[in-house]
């Protein structure tokens, strides 16, 4: 807005004092003050509003005045509550320095000055991002990508003052306005993520208002406002969809993009948004969107190669023929790389309730999203992973440097559990109760021919995880090895029987008198049955842990000497 608008609104109660030839400065904001030296709080092109009690005598205002007219502020207003008339000292050091001075009569409160200029500059900012974010989607789907979604978040950041990010639906910050200031943690996007995906789930409209506190996340959907308990930091959370990857979004059902689509946290209320910025925020979504688009069908080509390579591996095709296609990938997924590369595969599948809805694309990009360094940020880090899917199915081909274990000399690779921890939560509330993830991981393989072997250990892995109870789980080839591969197998009535038959008399006991059976029989067990490595452990005298271990082989007629007895608790605690 222009300082001649003030002059023009007469609620306002400006007179002017000076400065008639300066009244076409646009003001760009206003700030209260009475400091002597604001200068540290000045950005340029404020109207600076004071009571003048900086002023002890005629001898302040030149420097005051300078300070302003050099940080570039666009007026100085004065009240006249204090002093009554302004002072001529301050409107001839304005004068002097070309600085347009008015006069804020004692009837009228600095809080109506400063809600009329935010109110207006605000409407006018974001009038101008409206049309800078229209022509730029018209840009963006009509040619080359115009910069991406750090471009329209740096646009929400200097035109609208409104930190925003784009996140994942695990919690992964792919986009961050560079005025957003400290970057979110890897928590605080978790946190973000599930409430979205929760909110969505229960088919809640966008913008979904959340509180983070130090104890958690609290909806302002439900009827909280910002003001009641304890303080935080409020989000807002714009759901991100594109209608150009298959049906409208009216007529799909969410569960076939819920954990595929982007979101929009912005780090203010929208309880209270005029129609207008909402609008505004919805149009900055859509042209998000086109750069998801974009990404998506950049990987079309890592997506075809996965699906060639496997098929080979699925059909039996010879070695030779799946070693010929691996060459032709490598240096796709692994540019610049010397020597043949390892490979891991990975098997998820996605299972909704009913049945209806084919999971496998949901958990192709769901693989995609998960297979990326949570720590790494951009729309596009995954460029060396490859994953096709076919029904419920998704299987990723990745490729890991052929650099050894300092240790043993022998390539690690990806392990299940760590690939879930940090977006176990997220998947979880967008999976609700009627959807589940399992996921398994193979060994890494040196060649083709041993692919084939790692696909199926892969599958069998993730067979494994489903036997589990839980909505996201996931099993790795280490545990292929072990008796943890016996135990999802055992029939659920014969596993509650078994299990019953062990502990219930144990929990039974520590409900009644809080003797911790169960806990000690826990760490003796896993102390290899050591009194005094368990006694240490559990900070016991060894006369207690040998009574507490007495009264466990009296209620359960067993005897924790004899291999046979340990082994029976080990696997009732292992199923339960």
């Amino acid at each position: 807005m222009r300082l001649r608008a003030l002059l023009d609104t007469d609620a306002l109660g400006l007179r002017l004092l000076g400065g008639e030839d300066e009244l076409d400065r646009t003001v760009r904001g206003v700030m209260t003050t009475d400091l002597r030296d604001p200068s540290r709080y000045l950005s340029g092109g404020e109207l600076v509003l004071t009571g003048l009690a900086w002023r002890r005598d005629a001898a302040d205002s030149e420097p005051f005045v300078r300070i302003l007219a050099t940080a570039g502020v666009a007026a100085l207003a004065a009240g006249e509550a204090e002093l009554g008339d302004i002072p001529d000292d301050i409107v001839e050091a304005c004068a002097r320095h070309r600085l347009p001075l008015f006069a804020v009569n004692e009837s009228v409160a600095f809080a109506t000055v400063t809600e009329h200029v935010v109110r207006q500059v605000s409407g006018e900012r974001a009038g101008d991002l409206a049309a800078v974010v229209d022509r730029h989607r018209r840009l963006m789907t009509s040619g080359p990508a115009g910069g991406g979604p750090d471009v329209v978040l740096d646009l929400l950041g200097t035109d609208l003052d409104l930190r925003a990010w784009v996140l994942s639906p695990a919690g992964r910050a792919i986009a961050g306005s560079s005025a957003a200031g400290p970057e979110l943690t890897a928590g605080v996007c978790a946190r973000l993520a599930a409430e979205h995906l929760a909110a969505t789930r229960t088919g809640r409209r966008g913008p979904h208002r959340v509180t983070i506190e130090g104890g958690g996340a609290k909806r302002l959907d439900e009827g909280r406002r910002p003001g009641d308990g304890p303080g935080g930091t409020t989000y807002s959370l714009f759901p991100i969809r594109s209608a150009g990857r298959g049906a409208t979004p009216a007529s799909r059902d969410v569960r076939e993009t819920v954990l595929s689509d982007w979101l929009l946290a912005v780090e203010a209320d929208a309880g209270d948004w005029p129609e207008e910025r909402l609008d505004l925020l919805q149009g900055v979504t859509q042209l998000i969107a086109v750069e998801r688009d974009r990404r998506d069908a950049a990987r079309t080509v890592r997506r075809r190669l996965a699906q060639e390579v496997l098929e080979l591996v699925q059909t039996g095709a010879a070695p030779a023929e799946i070693a010929a296609r691996l060459r032709v990938a490598a240096p796709v997924l692994l540019p610049g790389l010397g020597a043949a590369p390892h490979w891991q595969v990975i098997v998820a599948k996605v299972e909704w309730d009913g049945g209806d809805i084919e999971g496998g694309p949901v958990a192709q990009s769901l693989l995609e999203e998960i297979l990326v360094d949570p720590l790494s940020a951009g729309p596009e880090p995954s460029d060396r992973i490859a994953v096709a899917h076919n029904g419920d199915e998704a299987i990723a081909l990745v490729p890991l440097p052929a650099v050894p274990d300092e240790h043993d000399g022998t390539q690690t690779g990806l392990h299940a559990d760590a690939l879930l921890d940090s977006v176990r939560d997220p998947l979880t509330a967008g999976l609700a109760d009627d959807g589940r993830l399992t996921l398994g991981v193979s060994a890494a393989v040196h060649s083709a021919e041993g692919l084939r072997g790692a696909l199926e250990e892969a599958r069998h892995a993730r067979r494994v995880a489903a036997a589990r109870t839980g909505r996201v789980c996931a099993a790795g080839h280490q545990e292929l090895a072990s008796h943890v591969l016996l135990l999802p197998f055992v029939p659920d009535d014969v596993r509650r029987a078994f299990t019953a038959r062990l502990l219930d008399p144990l929990r039974d006991y520590d409900r009644k008198h809080r003797a911790e059976l169960i806990p000690t029989l826990e760490a003796f067990l896993d102390c290899d049955g050591s009194w005094t490595r368990c006694a240490s452990r559990l900070h016991l005298h060894v006369n207690t842990l040998r009574y507490r271990v007495g009264r466990i082989e009296q209620l359960t007629n067993r005897d924790l000497s004899r291999l046979e007895d340990k082994l029976d608790f080990f696997l009732a605690l292992r199923m339960s």
